[in-house]
């Protein structure tokens, strides 16, 4: 468990990708409590200096005894490495929240939406799950409904953009794009196709059903977080060609009435979520307008007359800032809080 101190030594795994990049900017703009950082990645990424709180830090290799002193621990370098290096850490006496999704399902292991189960932090044993991004935008802005009207089923699409496989995406994006608009073929390394001007519905693998592995994360994931297995969850994901911020249409059906009118408001009220909603005045969130920011925005609230109790919406976000290097650091901050009482 985390001890209360005024001030905390926090490593960085996977500083040099874009995640572990905005996890340093993250740090600074929120004026964590950090006494000394260390930042950690690959072999062939150790040596850098990077910027931190007006001073430079080099990039350390990481390994198995890279966490002596360490009390938080802020994992985004992959499911493979947390497995093997995450427990190193715990060992050392750190707690790790970890963005990747290698303990998320572990009975022992929270998975924490700090606006939603922060409760289940209480729980921990050295180890926080960050959720997937798509599903951390999604409950957070239906928790609140949840909570007023018990959702019972939720029929979600994804608008996925390339930021969330990482840097080489976003590179390949920016490079077919030029490619296709030289009136070139567009090289495919990345994904299995062109992501220039083109939709890809397919995120990670394909199982024996053809649902993708991250079509279950959000089935899974939202009932765990939310604390409700019986929430009927599906899912289509797909991947775009936007640099950065994930958009979602979620239809929604509630076992109680519930008007656009009255999700608004409890949206509006509830922390996090950022309603933006006229239609008449072209007003609804867009990934250009979420890029940066930390709020999950919501709009094109309306009724669905096909179902009892039915509302659609369209839900946007940071991947990096809430989908990803912010809830971890929301986490780290409520841990800070539940030590110091």
């Amino acid at each position: 468990m985390l001890q209360a101190k005024e001030r905390y030594n926090v490593a960085v795994v996977g500083a040099t990708g874009a995640v572990g990049q905005e996890m340093r900017e993250i740090l600074e703009e929120r004026q964590f409590p950090v006494d000394q950082v260390r930042m950690l990645a690959s072999e062939r990424s150790a040596g850098q200096e990077v910027e931190f709180m007006g001073r430079t830090v080099k990039v350390e290799t990481l390994t198995e005894n890279s966490f002596a002193g360490i009390d938080i621990a802020l994992f985004s370098a992959g499911g493979s490495r947390s497995e093997q290096f995450a427990p190193h850490a715990v060992k050392a006496g750190a707690v790790v929240v970890d963005n990747s999704s290698a303990f998320r399902m572990h009975d022992n292991v929270p998975l924490v939406v700090p606006e939603v189960n922060p409760e289940a932090l209480q729980n921990h044993i050295g180890i926080i799950a960050n959720p997937n991004c798509s599903t951390i935008q999604m409950v957070v802005a239906l928790k609140p409904l949840h909570d007023a009207a018990t959702i019972r089923r939720i029929v979600v699409s994804t608008y996925q953009s390339v930021s969330g496989t990482g840097q080489n995406a976003i590179e390949e994006l920016f490079t077919q794009s030029g490619q296709v608009l030289n009136m070139q073929e567009a090289t495919a390394k990345v994904y299995p196709h062109q992501i220039a001007f083109n939709c890809l519905p397919q995120i990670d693998v394909f199982d024996e059903l053809d649902y993708t592995k991250e079509e279950w994360k959000m089935v899974r994931e939202t009932q765990k977080i939310m604390g409700d297995d019986t929430i009927r969850v599906t899912a289509t994901t797909v991947r775009v060609p936007v640099f950065r911020c994930h958009s979602e249409s979620v239809n929604v059906e509630f076992e109680n009435p519930i008007t656009p009118n009255e999700a608004r408001a409890l949206m509006s009220a509830s922390p996090g979520v950022v309603v933006f909603d006229d239609p008449s005045r072209n007003i609804y969130p867009l990934a250009t307008d979420a890029a940066g920011a930390d709020a999950v925005y919501v709009g094109r609230v309306r009724v669905d007359p096909t179902v009892e109790n039915g509302l659609n919406m369209w839900i946007v976000s940071d991947n990096l800032r809430k989908g990803a290097a912010l809830n971890a650091i929301q986490i780290a901050e409520q841990l800070i809080r539940n030590a110091r009482g």
